[in-house]
């Protein structure tokens, strides 16, 4: 190309990027504080702020300071939460996952004594419940299905009756959305809405929150209920299921390494999409930061950012402080 066919070019994109108000004038999708969910680990105890090894600036919070962590959210201009719990007791049935006096079921009440605008979402899986920390019941080293929905709706009962929004199944046993959808509505629970962890794959991205949770695998792992990583057309077929048996959103997760679910997914369905930006992306990021290796403030953004541009309408972020302190 000439020097004359040079100054002849009619489209020169970087017109729009020649300052910093015009490239905001132009960009095509906006991360706000109203898009981040905070996932929270509650744990027993009195004035317990225990940090994650494996997960630097996340922490366990006892109820009392769970408390207090939600007031500075909500300050932050973050109005979520997704709330985990680690309970004083693992039993093999799981029971302290529906004790009305549980340790989400305390922290949720407690929290929205405080704070009743909040939106609380509960974690409902029996991984950190069980010895065996598997999302299901276990029986011969076999994770039971049918036997894990029906206390996975006595759970989802007891969190809405303590105060949750909505609960949140993780556990990927098959037809536990509808079974938890009538449970509720029939326990009067109408209002309370069904997040649904609807194409949840088998990852080695978990192992962080894992440490967090105290609910690592006892053996095997999960490949027999959460997904195959390779598969497309089977993420499709789960989220569609769940939006059949009565989920209001449904959940894409890991985040960054999925993307491509979460566009396909945002493309086929008319329901809002929320994407988990789980534990080992979030470490991998502040360990390569911690060493100097990239900026981690732009790391963040940058990947939160991707994943609205995939399609996702709501992120599940163990950045959501860091990330609501930059867009202010």
């Amino acid at each position: 190309m000439s020097q004359t066919d040079l100054l002849n070019i009619v489209h020169r994109p970087r017109r729009l990027r020649r300052t910093a108000a015009i490239r905001n004038l132009v960009q095509e999708v906006t991360l706000s504080k109203s898009d981040l969910v905070y996932p929270l680990f509650v744990c027993p105890g009195e004035h317990v702020k225990e940090e994650v090894q494996s997960m630097p600036n996340s922490f366990r919070y006892s109820i009392d300071n769970a408390v207090k962590e939600c007031k500075e959210l909500w300050d932050l201009g973050i109005q979520a939460i997704d709330l985990f719990g680690i309970p004083e007791e693992k039993t093999e049935d799981g029971r302290e996952a529906y004790n009305d006096n549980g340790i989400v079921q305390r922290a949720i009440r407690a929290i929205k004594a405080e704070l009743p605008e909040l939106c609380i979402m509960t974690d409902v899986a029996l991984d950190p419940f069980t010895p065996f920390g598997h999302d299901g019941l276990v029986e011969d080293g076999i994770i039971l299905n049918d036997e894990t929905v029906e206390v996975l709706c006595k759970m989802s009962i007891s969190h809405a009756k303590a105060g949750a929004d909505f609960v949140s199944p993780s556990d990927m046993m098959d037809g536990r959305i509808g079974a938890i959808r009538e449970a509720l509505d029939d326990a009067g629970y109408s209002d309370v809405g069904i997040l649904s962890y609807a194409a949840k794959y088998s990852s080695s991205f978990y192992g962080p929150f894992r440490d967090a949770l105290h609910s690592a695998p006892q053996f095997g792992d999960k490949s027999t209920y959460q997904m195959n990583p390779a598969n497309t057309i089977e993420a499709i077929k789960e989220v569609e299921l769940d939006i059949i048996e009565g989920a209001d959103i449904v959940m894409v997760k890991p985040g960054l390494a999925y993307l491509d679910i979460v566009y396909k997914v945002k493309e086929k369905f008319d329901v809002p999409v929320a994407v988990y930006h789980v534990s080992g992306e979030y470490a991998m990021v502040m360990a390569a930061a911690e060493k100097g290796w990239v900026d981690g403030d732009r790391v963040m953004m940058e990947s939160l950012l991707s994943m609205k541009r995939a399609g996702a309408d709501i992120i599940f972020t163990y950045y959501a402080k860091e990330a609501a302190k930059k867009l202010s």
